[in-house]
């Protein structure tokens, strides 16, 4: 398998593109301007406590407040509130907490109003960046995350990650770590640390012990609000979470942050630094080369086509996601309908992980299957759901599928959807818009495959752009239908026709309808 990282660098931003096998399955965007990035650390003031809530709001920088929760105020919040103090006031200078005393845990059915009071000075991070009219959702319950393990101050739990299953190795990380484990913090092992030595754990260990001096060391003099520890540049931070020794290429667009990656690739896999590439070429942009644009183009519109005809179709409501799956006009090759249903969830299964990853949706997501009556294909799609979101990072829970075919799945929202805008200016009415012209021309292709299977001749009638599109160049696009079906399509360009119609018609010029 291939595993590719695209990086386009622009002015205001820079985007990411995960490539598996060459099919997009993550889009991510980092923008200039962006002060509230999950794992950023602020020092900040409590502006209110509300006990009706359970809850503070919080002065952060942002304009509107961010929301602290009791739950999320971590048990030893009076150990890091006394302990900002001291440091604020200088009278600490060895930030270890070797020798700190710890204060008493917080009770944890207690209530807000006892513990933090307004005005009060508070360390506290980013679990989830402003979305719609909401501000960021923060916890005072600090933790950073390295390649192999996550530091978390104030604590002296040492906890392994679910997703190793043996229980040897869970057994071997835990004793590793507990005999390098500065006392004062506690120790979260991630999945990729599974097989790893102690020196490799160990030196992300003193790196994140550096992070965290580092920020003590701007308490003093840190105005409030103000972000003391920012998390790693977005290209840093993606190929922490997600980079393995699968990757097989890292191509960027920018000098500057094709070196950055380089250096940060020589700490965490030296012997991967060779996948990065510095992609030079002025004639094709690298989301062009890469065929990115188009996915871009045909993965997050309403409607989504997949392969044998069959299609999504994705609506978002205030309170949830739903996704229909759909057969479409595709040929019945399998014995009966159940087999046929059974064909057409597993594709939709694999393209509705994909889709959850790629637009980042979060909350909610109601998926509707086609009916099969069989338990047996319904628990082989269950399955194959969990299997094919096995790689997601985000938090999610999938449910069976209840007696009407729907899948609900929970999944972690903690960046705001992301939400790409398919329809562009229609150029025949200057109020209208219209698909983006690259979806006609993959539907196209699509009634193309399905209609030569049942006829012997197809004549397409197409707007003079369209029909250049298909016929010019070598090998044009219906070179290709020829190649692949052994049959030649006739295009007849129509002046009369508007930008994106088409119609199909047989041998004996009867029009071919659905």
């Amino acid at each position: 398998m291939n595993k590719e990282l695209i990086i386009r660098s622009g002015s205001e931003a820079v985007d990411f593109a995960l490539l598996k096998d060459g099919k997009l399955v993550e889009l991510h965007k980092e923008e200039e301007k962006s002060n509230f990035q999950v794992g950023d650390i602020f020092i900040a003031k409590i502006r209110k406590p509300v006990a009706g809530l359970n809850a503070a709001f919080v002065n952060v920088g942002f304009e509107k407040d961010a929301f602290l929760h009791y739950h999320d105020l971590g048990p030893n919040l009076a150990s890091q509130l006394k302990f900002i103090k001291l440091v604020s006031a200088g009278k600490i200078k060895d930030f270890s907490l070797k020798s700190f005393p710890f204060e008493k845990e917080i009770d944890k059915d207690g209530v807000i109003t006892d513990v933090i009071s307004a005005n009060q000075s508070i360390l506290v991070q980013v679990v989830k960046e402003p979305i719609s009219t909401k501000g960021p959702r923060i916890s005072s319950e600090l933790s950073l995350a390295g390649r192999f393990i996550v530091l978390v101050p104030f604590s002296d739990r040492v906890s392994i990650s679910q997703k190793i299953e043996s229980k040897e190795e869970k057994d071997r990380l835990k004793r590793l770590v507990q005999s390098i484990r500065p006392k004062g913090f506690g120790v979260i092992v991630r999945t990729v640390a599974e097989g790893k030595k102690v020196a490799e754990l160990d030196k992300d260990l003193q790196n994140l012990l550096s992070r965290w001096t580092a920020m003590c060391k701007k308490l003093p003099t840190a105005h409030h609000p103000s972000k003391i520890l920012g998390e790693l540049n977005r290209a840093s931070s993606i190929l922490r979470d997600v980079f393995n020794d699968t990757f097989t290429g890292i191509h960027i667009d920018d000098e500057e942050l094709y070196n950055e990656t380089k250096d940060y690739l020589q700490e965490i896999a030296p012997s991967k630094q060779s996948i990065v590439k510095f992609y030079q070429s002025k004639d094709t942009p690298i989301f062009e080369k890469y065929n990115i644009e188009r996915q871009i183009k045909t993965s997050f519109g309403k409607t989504v086509s997949m392969s044998k005809g069959a299609y999504l179709i994705i609506e978002h409501t205030e309170a949830l996601h739903v996704i229909d799956v759909n057969s479409g006009n595709r040929s019945n090759k399998a014995s009966n309908q159940e087999d046929t249903a059974l064909e057409v969830n597993l594709i939709a299964a694999a393209e509705v992980a994909r889709q959850l990853r790629l637009r980042d949706m979060g909350g909610i997501i109601v998926v509707d299957f086609i009916d099969m009556s069989n338990p047996e294909n319904r628990k082989v799609l269950y399955d194959f759901l969990r299997e094919e979101m096995s790689d997601d990072k985000a938090k999610h829970k999938i449910l069976p599928p209840s007696k009407f075919g729907l899948i609900q799945i929970t999944r972690q929202r903690v960046r705001p959807e992301v939400n790409i805008k398919t329809r562009e200016e229609d150029p025949n009415n200057e109020n209208g818009e219209i698909e983006a012209p690259i979806l006609i021309v993959d539907k196209i292709s699509s009634d193309v495959e399905r209609l030569l299977k049942a006829h012997k001749k197809v004549v397409l009638n197409a707007h003079p752009f369209v029909a250049a599109y298909l016929t010019k160049g070598f090998p044009s696009l219906r070179s290709k239908w020829f190649f692949e079906h052994k049959k030649w399509v006739k295009i007849i360009p129509r002046d009369a026709y508007t930008f994106l119609e088409y119609h199909f018609y047989d041998k004996h010029g009867n029009e071919i309808r659905d």
